[in-house]
């Protein structure tokens, strides 16, 4: 070695040692937390990426986007401008490379939302649902998916960024495409990530993101993307699980601020709910569904993240003097407007879906044609069938309804101890009550909303004989519905719906152990229902029978009853094969 080459590997030797003594100098250091801060990104990213779904069309043909799991079996949310361009099978990709059939389950096209559901495993790995309205400005959270269809290995794109804003409006544009309430943020948000997770900094779902501010711009994210809240998405879940095409809801009433500040009724329908309970024009808007309202913005938003028909409370003011009160939510488009097809499909501003134009449907595989059922007003009226048999399923365990559709009758008392009769058949319904007997008969007389201040309770009588002897056979419409919180209040609950003429019923069950709680009957649309609430199973011979009802209309206070005798008689034995729906 001659000197010259010494003195280079000398110098060098030096230089990485003072190199490597900056950082160990406390001056120069690393800090220990901002490792500690990449090590946790990189964490959260590992747990959450296998939840991630990449989207492609069956037919190869259309667009495609992202997804994410959130069940064990299989269910999967997306955007529906997704999914309509996908076709209504696809093919599903997770990150450990393996690629899965997945079929349509529900739309929302108003809400941009799709609920698919994958095949083929029930040990998915499912995401960990958060509470969107915990975010903040400034937020961190992760943006997953399947920008520009890149990720053909199925392993998905991460973006880090913050929440640039909550409770975003935006309006529908030309479209029946409206987000509400919706996240803002900086993550880069590109076609393709469609109906990809927002997550949290705690990995936890908190968004569905949809929106990206492309038009005019190349379609490269310009840094203001938007995600559709998981909250808003967890009321509509039952909704996309009936397998149904859903609706949003409003309240029947426009408002307008004023130059308090505060915001009020400007017009409102006489036949909705709100104006029933009392709302007029001129009343301040104090809050709906426990959120408070003090701009036009916010009035939009929070009625924008429920389905049409749940009932929420209502708070207004007027003189001074509050009132809550329950109102059902009317809903906010026809059912034209949102069959797709019947319309030209929505297209989200800016055009970002992933796809250009609509696929070639595949020919459906005969392995998944069981699962997949075309009918007006569903996206797959399979999911509903499914539902409907598993509600079903407890109620046959009260005994052998169906063979006693001839005459019934019940007796018992009300709270005060007064006695009450009824008898029910299939052309007749009669009430024997406080000195008082009303009839009702069902040969094509018109129906009435008898006893007063009932809302028709005898005919919602003879509709409860109907359903417990022929469950949905004899209904000309009968379905699932999906959930919603009883009465505005507490747990929700699975809800069956019927129709036979004008008249629409409301069954409630227990979504944990389908327990039936009871039903509401509207005699005719606008008015207000017949509410039976039950409770105490009791049994009566071979037969199990809620010993004790709630029933009440239109707020007004309810009446006690306990019921002490039930004699249901055998009838003729039924003609054809008895379904449950039709």
């Amino acid at each position: 070695m001659n000197s010259r080459t010494y003195r280079i590997k000398n110098l060098h030797l030096v230089a990485v040692v003072v190199w490597s003594g900056l950082f160990t100098n406390s001056l120069y250091a690393i800090d220990p937390a901002v490792v500690e801060a990449q090590q946790r990104r990189v964490a959260v990213v590992n747990e959450v990426s296998p939840t991630v779904v990449a989207i492609f069309s069956a037919s190869g043909e259309g667009g495609g986007g992202s997804g994410v799991l959130i069940s064990a079996d299989g269910y999967v949310l997306s955007n529906y401008h997704v999914t309509s361009g996908a076709g209504d099978f696809m093919k599903c990709g997770l990150n450990d490379g393996k690629l899965y059939d997945a079929v349509i389950v529900g739309i929302d096209p108003t809400g941009d939302v799709a609920l698919l559901k994958m095949l083929g495993r029930d040990d998915f790995p499912i995401a960990k649902i958060g509470d969107s309205d915990a975010l903040h400005a400034g937020d961190w959270v992760y943006a997953m998916g399947n920008p520009f269809l890149l990720a053909t290995d199925f392993k998905p794109t991460v973006t880090y960024g913050i929440v640039s804003g909550v409770h975003r409006y935006q309006y529908p544009a030309g479209t029946i495409l409206e987000y509400t309430d919706c996240i803002q943020t900086d993550s880069s948000i590109n076609p393709g990530n469609s109906g990809g997770p927002l997550f949290n900094d705690a990995g936890e779902l908190v968004g569905i993101n949809g929106r990206g501010s492309f038009e005019k711009r190349g379609r490269v994210n310009s840094g203001a993307g938007y995600a559709i809240s998981i909250n808003q998405i967890m009321n509509f879940l039952g909704h996309l699980k009936s397998g149904r095409i859903v609706d949003h809801a409003t309240l029947g009433a426009t408002v307008a601020s004023v130059s308090d500040g505060s915001v009020v009724v400007e017009s409102i329908l006489e036949e909705s709910a709100a104006y029933r309970r009392g709302l007029r024009e001129g009343d301040e808007i104090v809050s709906f569904a426990g959120r408070p309202i003090r701009s036009v913005n916010q009035y939009k938003n929070i009625l924008g993240i429920y389905p049409k028909g749940w009932k929420l409370p209502l708070e207004y003011r007027r003189n001074q003097e509050k009132e809550t009160v329950q109102v059902r939510l009317r809903g906010l488009h026809a059912q034209s407007e949102i069959i797709p097809g019947q319309k030209k499909k929505p297209q989200p501003p800016g055009k970002e879906g992933a796809q250009k134009k609509a696929p070639k449907e595949p020919e459906v595989p005969a392995e998944f044609a069981k699962i997949y059922e075309k009918k007006t007003g569903f996206a797959n009226y399979h999911f509903n069938q499914q539902e409907q048999n598993r509600i079903l399923g407890r109620l046959n365990q009260w005994g052998d309804y169906a063979s006693r559709n001839g005459l019934w009758k019940i007796s018992g008392k009300d709270q005060k101890g007064n006695p009450f009769k009824v008898e029910l058949s299939n052309e007749q319904a009669t009430l024997s009550y406080g000195g008082k007997v009303w009839k009702q008969s069902f040969d094509g007389s018109e129906l009435t909303t008898d006893p007063p201040n009932t809302g028709g309770l005898l005919v919602a009588l003879h509709h409860l004989r109907l359903f417990m002897t022929h469950h949905g056979f004899l209904f000309s419409e009968f379905m699932y519905l999906g959930t919603e919180p009883l009465d505005g209040l507490g747990n929700r609950v699975d809800v069956l719906t019927s129709e036979l003429t004008s008249v629409q019923s409301r069954w409630y069950f227990s979504d944990k152990d389908q327990t039936f709680l009871g039903f509401d009957t509207q005699v005719r649309p606008d008015t207000d229902e017949a509410e039976i609430r039950f409770s105490k199973l009791k049994e009566f011979g071979e037969l199990k029978f809620p010993s004790h009802w709630s029933v009440s209309s239109g707020g007004a206070n309810s009446v006690e009853w306990i019921i002490e005798s039930i004699q249901l008689s055998p009838g003729p034995k039924p003609t054809g094969k008895q379904v449950t729906s039709r």
